[in-house]
């Protein structure tokens, strides 16, 4: 540790890496249920459906406007619950870590993974850390698994969504994928855009009262249009999007401009997409603008019947068909 680098010897199971885990680690994730001296950990019982995901994430830049990989774990984990109807409890977490990496920074990252645990009102209670050689990695990896409880009563999905359902989107998409690229400098832009990294349980729970609530997703790798084409295929329906109406901020599409980017590919790691019922929309989007999150959210499109496609209604009053995604704009962003 006092030299300030990771080596081989912190992932070799002996004195160091010991000290790695518990004065950096186990320091900033303390809570009543980490326990580093047994394999597994027993959790409380908890009333409802026990849901679980898993992920993986290996930004780059580490760090970046708004948010770190250790924060970007945490939240890309339970969105991925929150948008099922789940409240999220407990993760694990997996360290990949490159010989060589810098601890200060490694702590700064664990900072991060902290508060953005605590923000979300989960805690870690297991992990496992594991070091590389140097070259074979990308500085660090993390993965995760999370676990969480949803009402036994409450049935979200495509297979729910009607013809006439209507579309929203809890705030302007593209933020996370333009901050990323714009941390990398790999075009010499620099601004102000942060990423919007963020907990969505706030957002997926003022929905839970409809019941006309049919499906929510949280549009990450591949972006609102991604979303869509998996409605599309699921349901066997046709989506019509308002081009007007979606969200995006001037800055994304400044640059979406500039190097041939499109907004709707773009990642998010802090917003929703929810199918409801027609008549409640509204409903819905009142809900969501009452609160700091969901303050620019926006009803985009609705549900037809028709070919399965994702279909964008121009600005200009034109249409346009919106294929799904085949080639990563922007490699690693989370």
């Amino acid at each position: 540790m006092n030299e300030g680098y990771i080596s081989l010897a912190h992932g070799n199971g002996g004195h160091y890496m010991r000290e790695l885990i518990e004065k950096l680690f186990v320091r900033h994730l303390a809570n009543p249920l980490l326990n580093v001296d047994t394999d597994a950990v027993a959790l409380p019982e908890m009333e409802g459906e026990l849901m679980v995901t898993t992920d993986g994430f290996t930004v780059q830049p580490l760090e970046f406007p708004g948010g770190t990989i250790g924060s970007l774990a945490v939240y890309g984990t339970v969105n991925d619950l929150a948008v099922t109807g789940a409240v999220p409890h407990y993760l694990t977490l997996g360290t990949f870590i490159e010989e060589g990496f810098e601890i200060a920074q490694l702590e700064r990252i664990v900072i991060s993974l902290a508060e953005a645990a605590r923000t979300a009102n989960v805690a870690v209670v297991a992990g496992d850390t594991k070091v590389v050689r140097r070259g074979e990695g990308g500085g660090l990896y993390l993965s995760t698994t999370g676990i969480g409880v949803r009402p036994r009563h409450l049935q979200l999905g495509p297979e729910r969504i009607r013809p006439g359902d209507a579309v929203l989107v809890s705030g302007p998409v593209g933020d996370h994928g333009i901050a990323v690229m714009l941390a990398r400098e790999q075009f010499g832009l620099q601004g102000e855009l942060r990423s919007d990294v963020a907990n969505v349980l706030p957002l997926t729970q003022a929905l839970l009262g409809l019941n006309g609530l049919r499906f929510m997703r949280d549009p990450t790798r591949g972006g609102l249009a991604t979303v869509i084409h998996e409605i599309c295929r699921s349901t066997k329906l046709q989506v019509r999007l308002n081009q007007s109406a979606i969200p995006v901020r001037e800055q994304v599409t400044a640059v979406c401009e500039m190097l041939g980017y499109d907004a709707m590919y773009l990642a998010c790691e802090g917003r929703v997409v929810a199918v409801v019922e027609a008549a409640q929309a509204r409903d819905a989007l009142t809900r969501w603008q009452a609160l700091p999150q969901g303050c620019d959210a926006a009803i985009i499109g609705n549900l037809c019947e028709g070919q399965a496609h994702a279909v964008l209604e121009t600005e200009l009053g034109g249409h346009r068909m919106l294929e799904e995604l085949e080639d990563d704009p922007l490699p690693r962003i989370c």
